[in-house]
């Protein structure tokens, strides 16, 4: 299958994107606003892109609506600033809901349950159960295309990281972290760690082998068939919510 990406509509591009790019990093962002009022939202377009300083970048969709402006990018542009958190196991719960679109002057860290703690150099709060946060401050804002796409370059000014994750010469302890990460509509733990080579008969048994669900759900089950999902990175409430 051979697609002419020059001719998409911007939904069919942005499934083929995340369909293919796996798996992708989670910047739980928090944000505040200028009255004060505290934000949530997982940003799964999100890498390092420099080392000195050291810069991380996020991107963001308007709201499902295709026109309102995220509140999460609002705050980065009025304030300059955000904080990324480490998305794990135990907070995905709360993680994915944090994609629901609250109205502006509810605080997500409240509704979600989910505790503050305060950073040392942004005004907004770092969540405290996260095991590591980035503060950063704004170092750029990049306009992408014509559908009010914005990417974030964000200088990270402190690093939080947990005193047990922490080891000599500056290494974090990566296989103690239950990692979250973003496949398509989709989330994956990361639970294995390798080094190359392989042993052959270890290479052919993963080869053809799906993805084991941890949800119960059907094989080829996918929120991108329900309501659910929009195609914004924005998630609709499920009916039992």
């Amino acid at each position: 299958m051979i697609i002419d990406g020059r001719g998409l509509d911007a939904a069919h591009a942005y499934k083929l994107l995340i369909g293919s790019i796996l798996p992708r990093a989670i910047a739980w962002v928090s944000t505040v606003s200028t009255d004060g009022t505290a934000n949530l939202a997982p940003i799964s377009f999100f890498t390092a892109v420099g080392r000195k300083p050291p810069i991380v970048s996020i991107s963001l969709q308007p709201r499902s609506d295709g026109v309102t402006l995220k509140d999460t990018f609002v705050n980065i542009q009025d304030t300059g600033e955000f904080v990324t958190n480490l998305a794990v196991l135990p907070l995905a719960d709360q993680l994915h809901r944090s994609a629901y679109e609250f109205d502006s002057e509810v605080d997500e860290f409240t509704a979600l349950g989910l505790e503050k703690a305060p950073s040392e150099v942004v005004r907004a709060p770092r969540i405290k159960q996260a095991p590591i946060s980035f503060e950063c401050v704004v170092n750029r804002i990049i306009p992408v295309g014509d559908l009010n796409d914005h990417v974030v370059w964000g200088e990270v000014v402190r690093f939080h990281v947990r005193d047990d994750l922490y080891l000599e010469r500056g290494r974090i302890d990566t296989a103690a972290l239950p990692v979250v990460a973003r496949l398509a509509g989709e989330y994956t733990l990361v639970d294995n760690v390798f080094t190359t080579p392989l042993d052959q008969d270890v290479l052919e048994v993963h080869e053809s082998r799906r993805a084991a669900r941890l949800d119960g759900r059907a094989t080829q089950w996918s929120p991108i068939d329900t309501a659910e999902w929009s195609p914004s990175g924005s998630t609709r409430p499920r009916a039992e919510d």
